[in-house]
């Protein structure tokens, strides 16, 4: 459990990171804090949304606000694998190979546009989002820690889109959309001008240490066993659908153990030690909604639809 004192430590450094975000990311608390609570969680990022809403400013206000040091891949139609992890070079003078890394290694990483680039080229990712580490010609080179993806993806209407595989989307701990600001958002935007200009000057409230940190906190947020049943009935009743052609598939064991552990970073970011069932109701979405390929049902979204059914036992 964490002690009284450092709870109220982490909960003010929490509360600068939160405020600073908000000023950047005008009108979008939500989806601010759900960004936040998936770093912390350890996981990783999926922000699907119509250009110019604001998706790569997120992802650099993070960098920024964190103290991270951060790089951007344009995903485009020719990427190459090699391109995101790096390649090994014949060096004639030691006559040897040596590695030359690529971008994937810094601690925080947009993938701009991932789903514009085929399929090989997204899964040169597949590993480092999984094991922190990419291997090359056999020998396996450590990531960053922390090291955190925020991939954007374009609506799968628009052309020259690939979509992305579930083994893809299953190492995305939540998916997010910005959406359109809403009109007093959207006119401070206008009076004050381009948000990126901000970010050049943007100082940072805490560090990699102060992550890793908060990342250990939120690991040791306590969860009862009603919360546990709840989270299994959740995950039974996304299989139950599917079966039922609802959807392509239900919720895996490893969505359940993603589901506790955005719901474990969402109580560290409200000050609190232990997940409430509100937690798993708030986040819930965010975790499925992308898992949950294929849904066949209109209206009602399957996600909503199921917390409406499931109850807290």
């Amino acid at each position: 459990m964490i002690s009284q004192q450092r709870q109220s430590s982490n909960d003010r450094q929490i509360d600068e990171v939160l405020t600073q975000l908000g000023d950047i990311v005008v009108g979008k608390p939500m989806q601010v804090k759900l960004a936040l609570a998936a770093l912390l969680a350890g996981g990783h990022l999926l922000v699907e949304d119509l250009p110019g809403v604001g998706k790569t400013t997120l992802a650099r206000a993070l960098a920024g606000t964190l103290g991270l040091d951060w790089t951007r891949i344009q995903f485009t139609s020719d990427l190459l694998p090699s391109d995101v992890t790096g390649i090994s070079i014949y060096d004639i003078n030691k006559q040897q190979f040596s590695f030359h890394p690529g971008p994937v290694f810094t601690s925080l990483l947009l993938a701009d546009e991932i789903n514009r680039a085929p399929p090989k080229a997204q899964g040169a990712l597949l590993e480092a989002m999984e094991e922190k580490q990419v291997t090359v010609d056999g020998i396996s080179h450590p990531l960053a820690n922390p090291f955190f993806v925020v991939a954007t993806q374009n609506p799968q209407e628009q052309l020259g889109v690939y979509p992305l595989p579930e083994s893809q989307l299953d190492r995305f701990i939540a998916c997010i959309e910005l959406g359109y600001p809403d009109s007093s958002a959207e006119r401070t935007l206008l009076e004050n001008g381009d948000r990126r200009q901000m970010l050049e000057s943007l100082d940072a409230v805490a560090t990699a240490e102060q992550i890793l940190y908060w990342q250990a906190c939120a690991k040791q947020v306590f969860t009862s066993a009603p919360v546990i049943d709840y989270t299994q009935n959740l995950l039974l009743a996304t299989r139950n659908m599917a079966s039922d052609g609802a959807c392509n598939i239900g919720l895996s064991p490893r969505a359940g153990l993603s589901l506790l552990a955005l719901a474990k970073a969402w109580a560290l970011l409200h000050g609190r030690d232990m997940v409430i069932p509100e937690d798993l109701h708030t986040v819930f979405p965010s975790v499925a909604a992308h898992r949950l390929a294929g849904s066949l049902r209109q209206g009602t979204p399957l996600t909503d639809e199921i917390l409406n059914t499931v109850s807290v036992s």
